[in-house]
C-alpha cells in the first residue's frame, strides 16, 4: 500500500502564491473592466405611458430643456423622453424633464436611436463606434449588448423592423435584439473579405425597410455613384445578397450631396442634386435598382434634409419645406412651405415647426389649418425635429431637447 501524500511547506507556499496572483488578476480585471466604468441607474418601476392627446393645444410654452447632443432627432419611447449627451443616455419625465433612469459610460456616444420600446446607444472606443447597448425605454434596464468593428463616425436609423448603423466604409443591420443580420463594406476578418461584392467603396447614404436596404456608394472603378439594393437579412449575415446594383447615369450622379431618401418593399427614392444644366430631382428605382421615374425639383435640397415616415407618406424636409411622397409609389403628393424641420403627428394632424411656432397641417392635403405660437429660447436657425408623447411636444434642435406643453 502506498503511503498517503503529505502537504509540505513548499506546497502551502505555492498555494498561497497562486491565490494571491489570482486575487491580483481579478482586481486588475475589475479596475480596467467596462462594468466598473459604467453607471446604470434603472427605474424602480416602469414609466407610465401618457394618454394619447385627443385634441391639439391652443397654446404652447417651453416646459424644460436638457442637453441632447448625441441624438439626431427627438426621441421618445415607453412613455419617456430620451436624451443622449457625452457618455450618458437618460430617460426623462416628458412633463418635467426629471430623470427616470440613467445609463452612463466613460466613452463618448456615437448616437442614440429608439425602436420597439427600447433605446439603442452606440459608444466609441479604439475600434470605432463599436460598442452598442440596448436599454428598456421605460426602465433603462440593460437588455442586450454587441461589439464589432465600425467606423469612428456613423449614422443610426430605424425602419420599424431593423436598425441600420451606417459608416463611410462599413454598415451593419441589426435585429430588435441587436443580433447582426448583415455586414456590408469593409470587413476586418480576413476569412470573410472575399464575401463582399466590391472593395474599397465609400458608402455615401443608405436607408432600409423590412425587406430592402438601399445603399448609395462610390467605388474606385465606377464612373459615377452606384445604387445597390440588398436583402437586410440574408441567410448568412457576412455574405451580402444583392437584389440589384447599377452605376447611375442620371444628372447629379457624381455628388457627395446625393442621398437615399426612402426605401419601401419595392421602391427606392434618391435625391440627386443635378448639374449646372439639369435641375435637382427625386429619382425612383425598383426593388432591383432599375430606374423607374424622375420628379424634378425647383431648387436644391439642404444638406440637413431628413425623411420621416408617418402613415401612408414619407415626409421629406428640404431645408425650407416639407414634401410628402406616397409610401407605395414615391410620387409627390403635396408641399408645405415655411418648414424648419421634420414633423410629428398629434390628434390626427401633422405638427410642423415654422418660424413663429407650430403649423397644424392636414396630412391628406398639406394645407395649413392653423398655427400655435411658440417663443423658442436660444434658437439660432437649427434644424428642428418634433416628437409627441401624450400631450407634450418635444423639439430637438441644436444640441438640446426642448419640451413644449
Amino acid at each position: 500500500m502506498l503511503a498517503p501524500e503529505r502537504r509540505t511547506r513548499a506546497d502551502l507556499l505555492a498555494a498561497v502564491a497562486i491565490a494571491v496572483v489570482l486575487a491580483i488578476a481579478a482586481v486588475v480585471v475589475w479596475v480596467n473592466s467596462d462594468a466598473r466604468k459604467t453607471i446604470s441607474e434603472p427605474a424602480a418601476r416602469a414609466a407610465t405611458v401618457p394618454t394619447t392627446a385627443a385634441a391639439l393645444p391652443a397654446t404652447l410654452r417651453e416646459l424644460w430643456h436638457e442637453p441632447d447632443g448625441a441624438n439626431a432627432r427627438a426621441l421618445t419611447s415607453g412613455g419617456v423622453a430620451i436624451t443622449g449627451d457625452g457618455g450618458t443616455v437618460t430617460g426623462r419625465d416628458p412633463r418635467t424633464g426629471g430623470q427616470i433612469w440613467k445609463y452612463e459610460r466613460d466613452l463618448p456616444l456615437c448616437g442614440v436611436e429608439s425602436q420597439f420600446g427600447t433605446a439603442i446607444a452606440t459608444y466609441r472606443d479604439q475600434r470605432g463606434c463599436s460598442q452598442t447597448t440596448l436599454l428598456a425605454a421605460d426602465t433603462g434596464a440593460r437588455r442586450n449588448a454587441r461589439s464589432s468593428y465600425m467606423d469612428r463616425q456613423l449614422k443610426l436609423s430605424v425602419d420599424g423592423t431593423y436598425a441600420l448603423a451606417l459608416g463611410a466604409n462599413r454598415l451593419e443591420v441589426w435585429r430588435s435584439d441587436l443580433v447582426r443580420t448583415l455586414e456590408y463594406g469593409y470587413v476586418d476578418a480576413p476569412v470573410n473579405v472575399r464575401t463582399q461584392p466590391r472593395k474599397n467603396c465609400r458608402l455615401l447614404s443608405g436607408a432600409s425597410s423590412s425587406s430592402r436596404l438601399g445603399v448609395l456608394e462610390r467605388c474606385p472603378d465606377d464612373a459615377a455613384d452606384r445604387l445597390t439594393v440588398l436583402n437586410p437579412a440574408p441567410k448568412d449575415n457576412s455574405v451580402p445578397e444583392e437584389y440589384g446594383t447599377h452605376v447611375l447615369t442620371e444628372p447629379g450622379a457624381v455628388s457627395d450631396k446625393a442621398r437615399v431618401i426612402a426605401v419601401s418593399d419595392n421602391r427606392v427614392a434618391l435625391y440627386l442634386p443635378g448639374t449646372g444644366a439639369e435641375p435637382p430631382q427625386f429619382a425612383v428605382y425598383d426593388q432591383a435598382a432599375n430606374f423607374l421615374a424622375v420628379h424634378r425639383l425647383n431648387a436644391p435640397l439642404a444638406d440637413n434634409l431628413t425623411t420621416t415616415r408617418i402613415g401612408s407618406a414619407f415626409l421629406v424636409f428640404t431645408g425650407n419645406s416639407l414634401i410628402a411622397l406616397s409610401a407605395t409609389t414615391f410620387d409627390p403628393l403635396w408641399t408645405a412651405s415655411d418648414a424648419l424641420g421634420s414633423p410629428a403627428l398629434m390628434a390626427g394632424k401633422l405638427l410642423m415647426p415654422v418660424p413663429d411656432g407650430i403649423a397644424v397641417v392636414d396630412p391628406a392635403t398639406g394645407a395649413q389649418v392653423s398655427r400655435i405660437p411658440v417663443q423658442r429660447s436660444d434658437y439660432h436657425g437649427e434644424h428642428i425635429s418634433l416628437a409627441v408623447v401624450g400631450s407634450t411636444l418635444l423639439e430637438h434642435r441644436g444640441n438640446g431637447l426642448y419640451a413644449l406643453g
